[in-house]
């Protein structure tokens, strides 16, 4: 049931009518008589945040290259086009046949954040399909499944999704949609085939294990039944040069967050820094060779026609042949006038000659991550970033010609004072005074510092997964003496958020199955969009915990010690708890860990991948 002719008379009715029409460039259409299975990829935001994310490039492209399967997209209306929908009876519908969600087989969220999780609710509630679990019956379809980065905690989405895909999904999803078939066609129930794809490594089914909790609110016990594995491990992709790329994106008609063509070039990091979820969840460190990486970037700028190429990864610099692949992607990014963007660089790698590449295709300012102002915090996070090596870097970025850089920062990381706080403006002004030093500096041209400042947020799968964050208190007090310090210095700009959403954020990332039903609860208040500050209304996800009998408090101020049983405990990431002890107490004593090409320090991985990251007979420091 095609639904253009009802969509078609509201779009002049809402602002950016094109994230609801589809048909954009690149956008794949299939004959449906030939379909075994559909999959509707769901992104739970706004098309302008979705249409940016590669990773629903990525598998968009590697679904839709089986001929029998169709992988269509799914994006959260925004509130004006949603109170239409309501009104007129319209379902959420996927973007390339304009049908119904809820025909499809599979209806897949991405988890990216945390606080879009009322709009995964409210999208199957848009699609006419049961929001809890439970309530779907024995038919087989559609299955509600999710995966992506916060998918590692998955227990507090647990009452509503079918299952989850835990690590990497260029293979996994495939798989369980060839076993879908294969059970649907032989008339499974839907019971039958969550029990059956259990059993796929990378697979958690929720509603197969029980969590039973101690009398002060901890997790006691999370105990598997009907054959389901005690422990669910995650997938990886080891090959992953030969890992499927997409060579086309589909080409919006508006504006969207980051409107350009993206390669990934390394997947997983070898820093360790220890607030950083992802540099863990996806080790190992993985490259793809210069080579690849070249051909699959001219194929995306000569198939979608943008003027911009973004190289996507955790740490770009630290690929161990970036100036070689630097060099093979200007023999085509020059000529063809193609800006190259590389975000995620280190300051203690970046090069003059990695910055005389860059000039050549790009005329923006540069950003760095110290993540914290003084030396003692830099290694309690494990940053291994010295105040000189980042003086070197800005001299080498202000030699060339660039008169602005931006540095991120946090605030309530663990063991921090406010000398630490005063500390990011006090190295801030230190960039600014070794600019005026410089003979060579660019004549007539004041230098702007930018320092963007978060909030720090304990993460589950990190070494500071233990610590309690800041209270909205203690965060308050912290901004104020940022406020203070950064008064009066000309140069600098600071800006820093409300805490209250990290503090959300970090609830919902560290938090069990029992805040499904704060969730529930909070989405039936009308909170949906949380993400974005116009929506956002802490007053009623308060509401929602007093009704729920929890609090805040619990789940994000609280210390935890090493041997409670973490809501996460039976999903494995290959890194080992005994590591993350290890480097929580290195912390407490600031001492550094060495990065992975140095040395090995034993997280676990080579434990399931049967052979070292790196050939630590032929690498050396970089």
């Amino acid at each position: 049931m095609n639904l253009f002719e009802k969509i078609e008379p509201l779009l002049l009715r809402v602002q950016k009518p094109a994230r609801y029409i589809g048909g954009e460039p690149g956008s794949i259409m299939k004959d449906k008589s030939q379909i075994k299975a559909r999959f509707a990829f769901c992104f739970p935001d706004r098309y302008d945040v979705g249409m940016s994310h590669l990773g629903m490039k990525v598998l968009y492209a590697v679904i839709n290259k089986r001929p029998e399967y169709w992988c269509e997209r799914v994006f959260a209306p925004d509130t004006d086009f949603e109170a239409l929908m309501r009104e007129q009876k319209l379902p959420l519908y996927a973007l390339e046949s304009l049908e119904p969600v809820r025909d499809f087989d599979f209806i897949g969220f991405t988890l990216q954040y945390e606080l879009c999780y009322t709009n995964i609710l409210n999208m199957l509630d848009l699609a006419g399909v049961p929001v809890m679990q439970r309530d779907r019956g024995e038919s087989i379809a559609p299955i509600v499944c999710a995966g992506g980065s916060c998918a590692c905690n998955p227990e507090p989405l647990a009452d509503f999704i079918d299952m989850f895909f835990i690590g990497e999904g260029e293979e996994l999803d495939l798989e369980v949609m060839d076993l879908y078939v294969k059970m649907r066609d032989a008339g499974a129930t839907r019971s039958e085939f969550l029990k059956a794809a259990a059993q796929i490594q990378g697979v958690y089914v929720p509603s197969l294990y029980d969590v039973s909790y101690n009398e002060d609110g901890t997790v006691k016990a999370v105990t598997p039944r009907d054959g389901a594995p005690a422990v669910v491990k995650k997938r990886i992709i080891e090959n992953f040069d030969a890992c499927p790329a997409p060579d086309s994106f589909v080409v919006p008609f508006s504006e969207i967050v980051h409107d350009r063509a993206v390669t990934e070039v390394l997947r997983g990091c070898l820093r360790g820094c220890r607030f950083c979820q992802a540099g863990f969840l996806y080790r190992p460190f993985r490259e793809k060779t210069p080579e690849t990486i070249c051909e699959h970037s001219k194929k995306l700028i000569d198939n979608t026609g943008y003027e911009e190429l973004s190289l996507c990864s955790l740490s770009t610099s630290d690929h161990s042949r970036i100036e070689e692949m630097m060099d093979g992607l200007l023999t085509f990014t020059e000529n063809e006038h193609i800006n190259l963007s590389l975000p995620s660089l280190r300051v203690d790698n970046f090069s003059t000659g990695l910055m005389n590449r860059l000039r050549r295709v790009r005329s923006s300012g540069l950003t760095f991550a110290p993540e914290a102002g003084t030396q003692r915090m830099r290694d309690v996070i494990n940053k291994n970033v010295t105040e000189e090596e980042l003086m070197r870097t800005c001299r080498i970025a202000f030699n060339a010609g660039q008169t602005s850089v931006k540095l991120y920062f946090m605030m309530g990381l663990p063991t921090e004072t406010d000398e630490d706080i005063r500390g990011i403006i006090e190295l801030a002004q230190r960039v600014v005074d070794m600019y005026y030093e410089m003979n060579q500096r660019p004549k007539g041209k004041p230098v702007q510092i930018s320092c963007s400042i978060a909030t720090f947020v304990p993460k589950p799968f990190t070494p500071f997964e233990f610590h309690p964050q800041d209270t909205r208190e203690m965060i308050a007090h912290k901004q104020k003496v940022l406020e203070e310090a950064v008064a009066g210095h000309k140069r600098i700009r600071a800006s820093w958020h409300f805490p209250d959403t990290s503090i959300l954020e970090a609830v919902l990332a560290k938090g069990d199955r029992r805040l499904c039903a704060v969730i529930y609860s909070a989405w039936k208040r009308g909170c949906i969009f949380d993400a974005w500050s116009e929506h956002f209304r802490y007053d009623l996800w308060l509401e929602a915990f007093a009704e729920a009998g929890l609090n805040v408090e619990f789940y994000a101020n609280r210390p935890r010690s090493y041997d409670e049983v973490f809501p996460w405990d039976h999903i494995d990431y290959y890194v080992d708890k005994a590591f993350l002890i290890r480097e929580n107490e290195k912390a407490k004593q600031a001492q550094t860990t060495k990065h992975c090409r140095l040395s090995c320090a034993g997280c676990g991985v080579t434990k399931v991948t049967g052979h070292p990251c790196f050939d630590y007979t032929q690498t050396s420091e970089s």
